[in-house]
């Protein structure tokens, strides 16, 4: 019996190098994995198949490999017999509708007997089905933003990310359809060692995320301001307050998620906090 994990990773392209990033940060230790199709990690009980992102939701499905990063745009269009274990945080980008900047939709309805170039067409036809829409889909596999240009077809559906692209070809986007990132993948009925594997993983990679989330904060404080300051920063269980050797003054530590850094760090200002320090977070376990 297999007792590694066994990964499926995109070989190239916009996921590979968040995915290495990412398995790097949780220790695992891939070695030199260019131009290679099976890797086996040196640090971790775990083997890296590098393949084409459309073909890992049917390798995961099959039990090739037991879990897969991919785009949540490659699962749902595929449509394989796999569990979605979680949500990775990179790669994000959406599938929209956009048409050329000349000829402006009023309403989505205005793709009704419309042909429409993209290479999602299963998840674009449960979309159009979903309004209620009639419209002919042509399923091409590549350069799908020149398709309006070269008269195949009136409007794409296709992924964004800054939108330059459309922007490069006169296309507006128009309709966001789906918001996609990067996610894991696994067999249905994965073997209890695998199991087990996985839930180390996910361990580490939850670990990883939270420190990207979370800064931590040091500053100095008057005494008569350790109490607001305190319920302004919460941390994990609570805040660290340590005298200062000037009387009157606390250092007081702790952790602040990044949404909600400036318009904290200005009320600790407001409290009379100086000193601030803010470092980042390289693992974070709960």
């Amino acid at each position: 019996m297999n007792k590694n994990i066994r990964i499926a990773i995109q070989k190239s392209g916009r996921l590979h190098d968040d995915s290495m990033r990412l398995l790097k940060e949780c220790g695992i230790d891939a070695g030199n994995s260019r131009n290679q199709l099976k890797v086996t990690a040196t640090n971790f009980p775990a083997e890296l198949f590098f393949l084409r992102d459309d073909d890992i939701p049917e390798y995961v499905q099959d039990g090739v490999a037991d879990i897969g990063f991919v785009g949540e745009n490659v699962v749902l269009e595929k449509n394989k017999k796999v569990n979605t274990i979680e949500k990775l945080g990179f790669g994000k980008c959406r599938l929209s509708i956009a048409v050329p900047n000349k000829k402006k939709l009023k309403s989505v309805q205005d793709l009704a007997g419309k042909k429409i170039a993209t290479s999602y067409p299963n998840i674009l036809s449960a979309y159009l089905k979903k309004q209620k829409i009639k419209a002919d889909i042509h399923t091409i596999s590549g350069s799908v933003e020149i398709a309006p240009k070269i008269g195949l077809a009136d409007a794409i559906c296709d992924l964004v990310s800054s939108g330059n692209t459309l922007f490069s070809n006169e296309l507006v986007e128009t309709e966001t359809i789906l918001q996609s990132e990067a996610v894991i993948i696994s067999t249905p009925g994965l073997a209890a060692p695998q199991q087990q594997l996985l839930q180390k993983l996910l361990f580490r990679i939850q670990s990883v995320k939270r420190s990207r989330n979370n800064k931590y904060v040091l500053l100095n404080a008057p005494n008569s301001q350790v109490k607001n300051i305190c319920q302004l920063l919460p941390g994990m269980r609570s805040a660290t307050v340590l005298p200062l050797a000037e009387e009157g003054w606390s250092s007081i530590h702790s952790v602040i998620n990044e949404t909600d850094f400036w318009n904290i760090i200005e009320k600790l200002k407001q409290y009379g906090a100086e000193g601030i320090l803010v470092i980042p977070i390289e693992k974070m376990i709960l």
